[in-house]
């Protein structure tokens, strides 16, 4: 017991030195943001209109702009990268008829927009038409000179009555598509449709882009790695895991469905800290318990947070309805086999660590640094949100 509350007192102290060290520096904490990207086209017999819209955070990365360091653009700071930030696009967006670069025809706008409660740049471009038999594409460079940057494009196109979805990021930033001359008779003149106006779609033309898309967004997501970890730590039976794991998976999967339906909607103020929170409360449980039980209720409720967490990436990207179904579930069996694969190496190690006569002092070690990053991830959630 001694030591039990030892590692407690020395994780508490890390952590409370760590916040007194952050709490000077403005800085957005997220373990696991995504710079995205918002891109739609939409094709017709007179042109090809894009709408690309961009995060201000991503822009501020790109090409600066935080004069007063507030972590925003605000409308003058806008102005001042407006043409910057215009050249940047033109520059690293690319879109090829028949492989041949294409100009844009007119710059409608760009401008600073607020989207579900966040300041994005939008810029409205058209380019020429696409005739029948020729082929589109778009390849995407933004971001392509740095290896760390964690960069998505969710695309969505339209054409005549049919719309397709796609996942540009990591390697695989180009989308391709051959305009049939059915699809050509079945495009508007000038009107542009909405994804409510589709009858029909290209149902398994982006499944894998959002299969990749899963396993990058849980790959990169450390917080929830982490809460895993701490889930694994602690001695279990074979039945204990698999009840545990079989929770995790059944309530992220109903959250993360109903958040990218719009049947719930929980701000990021309140998931992200609760992430946080979930580690620390799984990483004390370790420390203060030697045989944990019913962690699946524990596992359940945190999941559902969790879940939440998985789906900010595709909140805003209007999925059409008719694939709406199969971006899901290529995106949720994307994060399902990254744990799956985790799971698969952590259990025989684990098995191995418990048969150590110094195991449950490796889970005290092991629980204190998930409870310490936790914690401070939680703080920097809370303040700095």
């Amino acid at each position: 017991m001694i030591r039990i509350h030892a590692a407690l007192k020395y994780s508490c102290c890390l952590v409370l030195a760590l916040i007194i060290l952050l709490i000077p520096f403005e800085q957005k904490v997220d373990a696991h943001a995504y710079s995205a990207g918002y891109t739609t086209i939409t094709l017709t017999q007179s042109a090809l209109e894009m709408t690309y819209a961009l995060d201000d955070l991503s822009v501020i990365e790109l090409i600066g702009g935080d004069t007063n360091k507030n972590g925003k653009l605000e409308g003058g700071e806008f102005s001042a990268v407006k043409d910057r930030l215009e050249s940047l696009l033109k520059e690293n967006l690319l879109l090829l008829i028949n492989s041949e670069p294409q100009e844009w025809t007119q710059v409608h706008s760009l401008t600073l927009e607020q989207e579900s409660g966040t300041e994005k740049a939008v810029l409205k471009v058209s380019f020429p038409p696409v005739q029948a038999t020729q082929s589109v594409s778009l390849t995407d460079h933004l971001y392509s000179q740095d290896s760390s940057a964690n960069y998505v494009n969710l695309l969505t196109i339209h054409y005549g009555s049919s719309n397709t979805t796609q996942a540009l990021s990591g390697k695989y930033r180009d989308w391709v598509m051959q305009l049939s001359d059915k699809d050509y008779a079945a495009l508007p003149q000038n009107v542009q449709l909405t994804p409510e106006a589709s009858d029909s779609t290209e149902v398994l033309s982006g499944w894998f882009s959002f299969f990749k898309l899963g396993m990058n967004h849980i790959l990169s997501g450390y917080d929830h790695l982490l809460f895993l970890f701490s889930l694994l730590l602690a001695r279990q039976t074979f039945k204990q895991y698999a009840a545990m794991i079989t929770a995790f998976t059944i309530a992220h999967s109903i959250t993360l469905t109903l958040t990218v339906l719009g049947i719930i909607s929980l701000s990021p103020r309140i998931v992200e800290p609760a992430i946080a929170l979930s580690i620390c409360f799984v990483a004390v449980d370790n420390i203060i318990r030697k045989e944990v039980s019913y962690r699946w209720v524990l596992t359940f409720l945190f999941g559902l947070i969790h879940g939440m967490g998985f789906a900010d990436i595709l909140t805003e990207m209007q999925l059409p309805k008719s694939q709406l179904a199969v971006d899901l579930v290529s995106f949720n069996l994307g994060i399902e086999a990254v744990q799956v694969i985790l799971i698969a190496i952590l259990l025989p190690v684990l098995g191995l660590l418990h048969k150590w006569r110094f195991s449950r002092r490796a889970v005290l070690a092991g629980s204190s640094v998930a409870f310490l990053l936790g914690g401070v991830w939680l703080l920097q959630r809370l303040v700095f949100a």
